[in-house]
């Protein structure tokens, strides 16, 4: 084997060692937040509405007391809101990061900082743009239609490989086919996998999972894998220099059932929408919306009686508007799975 042919791996294998390997981007000391603004970063009315779904899942489950797990947690910033945004509220929350970075310096001390999902959480676990940082590989169909892995040189030069085959040439069939030449797609087989574990680790309550996404009837053709670095969109390279993403394939997590020991096997195409049990997808608009966050103006009478509160509640609404924007924040997917406590 030579050196030039080492170079060469699956974009999975590479994005791997790109974003989490020695040096890489995701162990930063700037973090995320260094490059690119999340809802999270966009505004604290973001953190406020998780601390008011976290209430609707402590009463579901008629507890006083609940765990809050956030799955790529970054630099914790989601869980610090929450906390703030639940402080005497008779909530007690037992927050968790579950993140490959280490700990932050000056975190909140009632944090647990991990790399792993705890098993049994007994409240809410929440992934806010955790699933499309899982890596994947990449699939195009050449000349003759057939669908090959895509190889890629840390530089971003790419050829095609094999084609594609077993588990993953089961799943682009169920949720991607691929037929014309030059068509892409991201396979989203491990996503459908993590995303299975994340639920399976909730012993009673609700798991979110919230990110830019694609729905089988309008997949792109050319798939969506970018960069970004520094707070701008840049041509995709596995060199560890900047972040790696690309859409997710949310309806397709949705139909992996979180308890079936074979998390790798595709699931079946029988069904309207295969999703599992008690699992719902809404836009984040939607989704916010229900949780008091509309981005909707302030009365103008509010400017005569209370000129200081209508600034902080026009600058409440361009926040607000920001999160629910229609081709922006907003057109986010919601993936929701409910875990109803078992009974008896």
């Amino acid at each position: 084997m030579t050196d030039e042919t080492c170079q060469w791996q699956g974009w999975r294998e590479a994005t791997e060692r790109a974003l989490y390997g020695p040096g890489g981007f995701y162990l930063r000391p700037e973090g995320p937040a260094g490059h690119f603004r999340t809802s999270v970063h966009a505004s604290p009315l973001f953190a406020g509405a998780v601390a008011r779904l976290l209430h609707e899942v402590a009463e579901e489950l008629g507890s006083s007391e609940v765990d809050l797990v956030d799955v790529g947690a970054g630099r914790g910033e989601l869980l610090t809101g929450v906390l703030a945004a639940t402080a005497g509220s008779g909530l007690t929350v037992r927050p968790v990061a579950v993140e490959r970075a280490g700990r932050p310096a000056g975190l909140d001390p009632r944090i647990t900082w991990t790399d792993r999902i705890p098993p049994g959480v007994r409240g809410l676990l929440f992934a806010n743009e955790w699933l499309d940082n899982v890596p994947t590989d990449v699939a195009e169909a050449d000349a003759t239609g057939t669908a090959r892995y895509v190889e890629v040189r840390p530089d971003g030069t790419e050829r095609l490989g094999p084609p594609v085959s077993g588990p993953d040439a089961d799943w682009l069939s169920r949720w991607w086919p691929l037929s014309e030449p030059g068509s892409r797609a991201e396979i989203g087989r491990p996503r459908d996998q993590a995303w299975a574990l994340a639920v399976a680790s909730l012993s009673a309550g609700r798991a979110v999972a919230v990110d830019y996404a694609h729905l089988h009837a309008a997949r792109p053709p050319f798939g969506t894998l970018t960069g970004f670095r520094s707070g701008r969109e840049v041509p995709p390279a596995p060199d560890g220099t900047c972040d790696l993403t690309s859409h997710v394939a949310l309806d397709a997590c949705g139909a992996l059932p979180a308890a079936d020991g074979d998390a790798g096997r595709s699931p079946g195409a029988g069904g309207d929408s295969g999703r599992l049990p008690g699992a719902e997808l809404v836009t984040q608009r939607e989704a916010l919306r229900r949780l008091g966050v509309s981005g909707g103006r302030p009365p103008l009478a509010l400017a005569s009686t209370d000129p200081a509160g209508y600034v902080r509640a026009l600058a409440s609404a361009g926040e607000a508007a920001e999160l629910t924007a229609p081709g922006g924040l907003g057109d986010f997917l919601w993936l929701t799975q409910r875990v109803p406590a078992a009974s008896g």
